[in-house]
C-alpha cells in the first residue's frame, strides 16, 4: 500500500509517500480501507517531534479517518467487514489502509459521506467537550472564538450556536471572517486590524465574553483573557501560534475568571460514555443541519505534506482532507 511516511522527526517537507506492507489486524483490531483522512494541527507537531507523545519511527501520521472495514482481528464483534466507519487512531491515517482498535471504529453517521466523516470527530468532539463539559455553556451567553476560521474554530461556532449562545468570531483576515459569518457567527473581529479587547467590550456593553475559546495561544491569549467577563471561563484548547503564553494570574483573580484546560483526547479515554453521548448529540445536530464540517481543500497523498505545512503556517481555513486513493 502507499502511505505518507515519517522516518525521522524534523521538517514537514521531509515526509515522503512510500510503498509499505499493508498492516494485518491482530486481536481487537480492525483494518480500514481509508477513503478520506483529515489533517489536524497536532499532525504538524507530531512529525516535527514537538507533540507531548511521539510515535515509534517510522510511522505514517494522521489520526482521523473514514473508510470501509476491510478485515477484523480475533474477538472483534462490534464491526464487520464492509461496514462504513469513522475512527480516531494514534497514527497511520495518511495511508491506503490503517489499523484501529475496534472500539475506536464508530458507524459513519447517516447522510454523511467519507470526506465529511473524516473531518468530523476530532474538531467537533473537542469543541463540544470544551463548551458543554468544561465551560458549562448556557443559552444566551456570549462566546468569543479565537482562530475562528480553523477546523476547531468553525466547530466551536456551530456548536455554540446550537447550544443557544451568541458568538463573536475573531480571525486574521476578511476572507476568514466571511467564513465565520457563513457558519453562523453573530459578530466578527479582525484582530490584525482591530483592538480585540476594545471591540469585545463594545460588542458586550463593557461586560466581556462569558466564555473564550482559545486554540491559538501566543500574544492574543492575554488580550482575550482581559476581555473575559466577571466569572467568565477561558478555555485553553491549544497553541497554533507556536507559543505557549505566560499570563499574569492577577487577571484571573480580579474578575474571578476561571482558566480551564481542555484535553479532549485524554477525557475521551477516561470518560468513554460521555464521549459516545457527545458523538450521538453531534450526529443528531448534523442530521438537523446545525453542524457540518467545512472542507476547504482535498489533496492526494502526494500533496499531504504540503497541506500539513499550510495548516502549520495558519494559511488554511476549515478542514483539509487527504484522499489516499486520489
Amino acid at each position: 500500500m502507499k502511505a505518507l511516511i515519517c522516518r525521522a522527526f524534523g521538517p514537514i517537507a521531509t515526509l515522503r509517500v512510500e510503498d509499505v506492507p499493508s498492516p494485518v489486524p491482530g486481536p481487537g483490531k480492525v483494518l480500514i480501507d481509508v477513503k478520506a483522512a483529515a489533517i489536524n494541527f497536532p499532525d504538524a507537531l507530531i512529525v516535527q517531534g514537538l507533540y507531548q507523545s511521539k510515535p515509534e519511527l517510522p510511522f505514517s501520521p494522521g489520526s482521523e479517518l473514514a473508510g470501509v472495514v476491510a478485515a477484523v482481528g480475533e474477538g472483534v464483534t462490534n464491526v464487520r467487514v464492509g461496514d462504513r466507519v469513522i475512527a480516531l487512531v494514534g497514527s497511520g491515517a495518511f495511508a491506503e489502509h490503517c489499523l484501529a482498535d475496534a472500539h475506536q471504529a464508530l458507524p459513519l453517521p447517516a447522510g454523511m459521506d467519507f470526506e465529511l466523516g473524516a473531518a468530523f470527530v476530532l474538531t467537533y468532539g473537542t469543541s463540544l467537550h470544551a463548551l458543554r463539559r468544561i465551560a458549562n455553556l448556557r443559552p444566551g451567553e456570549t462566546v468569543l472564538v479565537l482562530g475562528a476560521a480553523g477546523g476547531v474554530g468553525v466547530a466551536a461556532i456551530e456548536i455554540a450556536k446550537a447550544m443557544g449562545a451568541r458568538v463573536i468570531a475573531a480571525a486574521s483576515s476578511a476572507g476568514k471572517l466571511a467564513l465565520c459569518k457563513q457558519v453562523g457567527a453573530d459578530e466578527t473581529i479582525n484582530y490584525n486590524e482591530e483592538d480585540l479587547r476594545k471591540r469585545v467590550d463594545a460588542l458586550t456593553g463593557g461586560k466581556g465574553a462569558d466564555v473564550v475559546y482559545d486554540p491559538v495561544g501566543g500574544k492574543t491569549t492575554e488580550i482575550a483573557l482581559r476581555a473575559t467577563a466577571w466569572r467568565g471561563r477561558f478555555l485553553v484548547i491549544g497553541f497554533a501560534a507556536g507559543e505557549i503564553p505566560k499570563v499574569p494570574l492577577n487577571l484571573a483573580l480580579l474578575k474571578e475568571r476561571a482558566i480551564l484546560g481542555v484535553f479532549w483526547g485524554d477525557a475521551m479515554r477516561r470518560e468513554p460514555a460521555a464521549h459516545l453521548a457527545n458523538m450521538k448529540q453531534l450526529g443528531e445536530w448534523f442530521a438537523a443541519g446545525k453542524v457540518k464540517p467545512v472542507i476547504s481543500e482535498r489533496v492526494p497523498l502526494a500533496g499531504a505534506a504540503a497541506a500539513i505545512q499550510r495548516l502549520a503556517d495558519r494559511q488554511a481555513m476549515g478542514k483539509l482532507v487527504v484522499l489516499p486513493e486520489g
